[in-house]
């Protein structure tokens, strides 16, 4: 068993839908304190006890355990040893909660805790990545579990997937932050080089016309879709257009500027529909090789 921590996040909403929303591959196996039945309402309890300090602005740990595939791990076996994982990094007298995910094909729990305690006081994280590792490596051998020790496939396809769903939780984290304060696809790509993640479109066929997108970090690449439904190039336009136009009344009405809001919904359905109809390529975007002109054929 190996164990990855995640640095420490600032909504406990999009954590809760990343983990949860999708009951395909989501199980909750475990929880304490809060509303486990609905990723919602678990956010709701976990935000309102997250107010006994507001002065903590990252109040979201997220940490990974991963065994290897093909190892039996039942939940019940799974719950034990994610508890005695917590109350060995002393994590205790907080709301937290254990999902098993199904999506791949080593057993592996995603375990989320409130680092503002019941009583208002911040759980300290100093060094809980490198405590977590060699807890991890002490309950593999008291529960008897495949050591994570050599350099074969097994291993090795293991920590690979660990990663792989830790960096996208990383990414999902970054947008789900970074996103409000966007205008544009490119402003969000600029923001999210600074978190040294890459955002990468993918175009039909010769043309520029985008038909999705993909994010990478490091070794990794993911298609929005993967990272979370709602992350998909669409869904993302969607989302900065509707960002966007909301910003506009936001500034017309500190600005004093008397809104007219069904003349104006009017005009913006007028700018879509116009943009909707705009031809997909002006003539000089066009790629150069639709721009030679074709050659005459002499006759003999």
């Amino acid at each position: 068993m190996i164990s990855k921590v995640i640095k420490p996040g600032k909504s406990f909403a999009g954590a809760c839908r990343y983990l949860c929303s999708n009951r395909e591959r989501a199980e909750v196996i475990f929880s304490e304190g809060v509303r486990d039945y609905d990723h919602v309402l678990m956010a709701e309890d976990l935000e309102s006890q997250r107010q006994l300090n507001p002065g903590l602005k990252s109040p979201v740990q997220h940490i990974i355990l991963s065994w290897c595939a093909g190892e039996d791990i039942q939940n019940e076996k799974m719950s034990e040893i994610a508890l005695e994982y917590l109350k060995r990094i002393q994590v205790s007298n907080t709301q937290f909660v254990v999902v098993r995910h199904n999506d791949r094909n080593n057993p592996h729990a995603h375990i989320l805790f409130n680092r503002v305690d019941n009583e208002g006081r911040t759980i300290k994280d100093n060094f809980l990545g490198l405590r977590g590792k060699k807890i991890a490596q002490q309950l593999t051998q008291e529960y008897g579990l495949v050591p994570a020790i050599k350099k074969d496939l097994e291993r090795t396809q293991m920590e690979r997937m660990n990663d792989f769903d830790a960096t996208r939780y990383e990414i999902f984290q970054a947008i789900t932050e970074l996103l409000p304060k966007c205008r544009s696809m490119d402003e969000l790509a600029v923001l999210l080089k600074v978190e040294k993640i890459g955002l990468v479109y993918k175009f039909k066929g010769q043309t520029n016309e985008v038909q999705g997108i993909s994010f990478t970090k490091g070794k990794f690449k993911y298609k929005g879709s993967e990272i979370d439904r709602s992350f998909s190039y669409g869904m993302l336009s969607k989302k900065l257009e509707q960002s966007k136009a909301k910003k506009q009344i936001l500034n017309m009405s500190h600005s004093g500027t008397k809104i007219d809001l069904k003349a104006w919904a009017v005009a913006r359905a007028m700018d879509m529909a116009r943009e909707l109809l705009k031809p997909e390529e002006e003539y000089n975007q066009l790629p150069s090789e639709f721009l030679k002109k074709k050659r005459k054929r002499h006759r003999l």
